[in-house]
């Protein structure tokens, strides 16, 4: 049993690796130090970039674009999906739901033969039920895995419908030009879960109306139940089920009085929006962007600057915004390595997707090669396994 699962958390593990196993095709990123880029890739409905820059010292940030079938058999829905999945307290939730949630979006959309909000929904619990089941099989053993978490952030694109959904601070903003004047402003379309926002405290408020300190305010930050920051995720099994709420588990996380219903959520808040020929592009990001960005400044520098390599270009700008703040130069910050990096910065995972009007009217009919592709990190040895020992004491995202 114990070995079984070993060779399991080794096949999670794996970057660049398709559901089963096999190398991706179009995976081919470069490193540079802690910075990981794939400045230009086709998607069915035009191009994208991407980009990945490490703090931690194991990635915790986990992304991936997938285009071509979103089901099981090649009749069914064409389409891009793109996650972006930013872990806490660890890399295994969001490992976890690189490997999985996709393949669960297509086994759900074989069986319903379209793409819909109900396919995605089911995706998540799917997803979260699984790595539920491997806290449960992994808690006699190695009990920590009960604080690890993730955001998650998915959009995909379909018959010209693009829905995204969301868990966590994790953010995706469409540009979409004005007509009258040209612009390009900034249309946020995911709704974030974090209880910085006053929406949100509200929301946990009506949800346990009988648990006074459900949000605590806490060194000027406001945490649900004074540990956490966001309020819904897949992970954190310690805060959805009182079993894994006690010892052996760290102090920091134990509450002192039992909880009858899950604190936090894994229910999506899912947007469909129709894209239109003013829609050029989404960029979906981890809130290690968004701490240095508005949607509109994020927006801007995509618009003013060339397609290839623009995550790139926007992850080195949101860098030198970070060595700024610590009245540093970027190039000194360059030489930090991960783990003490996460002193400055967050792990940052940005991914721009651009939307070909004419290429999206021809997808259902053109025969497109499939892409899938893995933000990538410091690559580790395949036989080493993550430790369930790295969470923070803010459980942030």
């Amino acid at each position: 049993m114990l070995s079984e699962l070993v060779n399991f958390l080794k096949a999670c593990f794996r970057p660049g690796l398709d559901g089963h196993g096999r190398a991706s095709s179009d995976s081919g990123g470069k490193q540079d130090g802690l910075l990981w880029y794939k400045d230009s890739g086709q998607h069915l409905c035009g191009e994208f970039s991407m980009a990945v820059v490490q703090a931690n010292n194991l990635l915790e940030d986990q992304s991936q674009v997938e285009s071509g079938s979103l089901s099981l058999n090649e009749s069914g829905p064409h389409g891009t999906f793109v996650g972006v999945y930013d872990g806490h307290g660890g890399p295994e939730t969001s490992r976890f739901i690189n490997k999985h949630l996709f393949q669960h979006l297509k086994r759900f959309t074989t069986e319903q033969q379209s793409m819909s909000v109900d396919v995605i929904r089911k995706a998540f619990q799917a997803t979260e039920e699984g790595f539920m089941s491997l806290v449960t099989q992994l808690w006699p053993i190695s009990p920590q895995i009960a604080a690890v978490g993730s955001c998650c952030l998915v959009g995909v694109i379909c018959n010209g419908t693009l829905y995204i959904a969301n868990l966590g601070d994790s953010r995706a903003v469409l540009g979409r030009t004005v007509k009258a004047t040209g612009e390009v402003l900034a249309m946020q379309l995911s709704t974030e879960h974090n209880a910085s926002i006053e929406s949100i405290r509200q929301e946990l408020h009506s949800l346990h109306p009988d648990d006074s300190n459900i949000v605590v305010l806490k060194h000027n930050v406001w945490r649900v139940k004074g540990i956490i920051q966001i309020s819904r995720c897949i992970g954190d099994v310690y805060l959805k089920k009182a079993e894994f709420n006690r010892e052996p588990l760290y102090p920091k996380f134990r509450l002192h009085e039992p909880f009858k219903r899950p604190i936090l959520s894994s229910e999506p808040s899912i947007l469909v929006h129709q894209l239109q020929p003013q829609d050029q592009f989404i960029i979906f990001a981890s809130d290690g962007l968004w701490e240095h960005f508005s949607n509109q400044e994020a927006v801007d520098i995509v618009q003013n600057n060339p397609h290839a390599g623009i995550a790139r270009r926007m992850v080195k700008t949101a860098l030198k915004a970070a060595a700024k703040k610590r009245e540093m130069r970027y190039s000194d910050l360059n030489k930090i390595d991960r783990g003490v990096r996460r002193h400055f910065h967050d792990d940052i995972t940005v991914i721009v997707v651009f939307l070909d009007t004419n290429m999206m009217s021809r997808a259902s009919t053109v025969k497109f090669p499939s892409i899938s592709v893995k933000g990538g990190g410091v690559s580790l040895p395949h036989n080493s396994l993550a430790p369930c020992t790295t969470t923070t004491d803010n459980g942030s995202t």
